[in-house]
């Protein structure tokens, strides 16, 4: 297949990349900075000769949007927005003129669409969307409108040949470096990845490999479209899910930190509290319901892999490739 990934140079778009291309697919990068053959320019925001790659594809998975590891500032949310519902429109401009468009769009979008809440998993039947929660910053319902819109910006999109879905992915834990699995690691062998403002708030997460076998599974359901939650069926709190990272890379030690202290480390880090925490309690009810299965499940299993998998990175041995099934924590909680 064909298959064209706007905005694939970063974190995410790097690993569908690289396993996509691994399976024998023909992927085009769209991207503002092409350095390779089968990168191709473009802005993000306006028609060009880049819509060309889109004509013809079998597949469009649009991951483009300015990243959110950075200061919340009024000017960053709004680069965020921007970003996202630009590049959303300017790839379904490209798919609506397009005279052979792609049979299916997936659409990154992301679990912090939901409520920061404690009481129970947001699935996409049952879960509740946030932005009116009270107790919490107000920007944070920023956050939400912009997922919202990022979503909604696709549902306008006039493309009734092409079947739609939109990714609400927690965050996708990989070994490479600068991802999130890297800084929480950072943390974690410095000592410093204890329990933040209690521990208490959820962190949803999904393993790399079953990310990418997500996107497959769902190229393929012809069934399938409207939002999808990306995300490993056992949410846990982050005290519990810092504990088992400290284990994974031999740290027996997690300073904890207070809401204050959060404040201070995201602010020298150039990142933001909310990352911290805003309770993500997601799990993958479209998935599971249309007979996807994850291999890891469990947090412990996931952590150990991908620990054991940056340290070959570093060492130079090479990636260690899981065995199916290997990552399966079968006494781990359910949500």
């Amino acid at each position: 297949m064909k298959i064209v990934l706007p905005g694939g140079t970063g974190q995410v778009g790097t690993i569908l990349d690289r396993a996509l291309s691994a399976a024998g697919h023909e992927v085009v990068v769209l991207t503002r900075r092409p350095r390779r053959p089968q990168d191709v320019a473009w802005d993000r925001a306006t028609p060009g000769p880049w819509t060309e790659a889109v004509d013809g594809a079998d597949v469009v998975v649009n991951l483009a949007g300015r990243s959110v590891s950075c200061r919340y500032t009024p000017e960053n949310l709004r680069a965020m927005m921007d970003s996202r519902v630009g590049s959303a429109r300017a790839v379904g401009e490209a798919i609506a003129a397009a005279r052979r468009p792609p049979k299916v769009w997936l659409q990154m979008s992301t679990a912090t669409i939901y409520a920061h809440r404690f009481d129970a998993a947001n699935d996409e039947a049952t879960g509740v969307i946030g932005g009116t929660e009270s107790g919490v910053p107000d920007y944070w319902a920023y956050s939400v409108e912009i997922a919202k819109n990022w979503e909604r910006a696709q549902e306008e999109a006039a493309t009734p040949g092409t079947r739609k879905v939109a990714l609400r992915a927690a965050m996708v834990m990989s070994p490479d470096r600068g991802g999130v699995f890297d800084m929480l690691s950072w943390l974690a062998r410095l000592g410093l990845g204890g329990p933040v403002a209690g521990g208490g708030q959820y962190v949803s997460w999904i393993h790399d490999e079953d990310f990418v076998r997500a996107v497959e599974f769902l190229i393929a359901r012809e069934d399938v479209e409207g939002a999808v939650n990306l995300a490993a069926p056992c949410p846990l709190p982050q005290r519990e899910f810092m504990r088992v990272l400290r284990r994974a890379w031999g740290m027996p030690v997690g300073l904890p930190a207070s809401r204050w202290m959060a404040e201070v480390g995201a602010f020298v880090l150039r990142s933001d509290t909310e990352l911290l925490l805003k309770s993500r309690r997601v799990v993958p009810g479209r998935l599971g319901d249309a007979g996807f299965e994850h291999v890891w499940t469990g947090w412990e299993g996931a952590a150990g892999d991908l620990v054991r998998r940056a340290r070959g990175a570093r060492t130079g041995s090479g990636r260690r490739r899981a065995r199916v099934g290997e990552g399966l924590s079968r006494s781990s909680p359910r949500p």
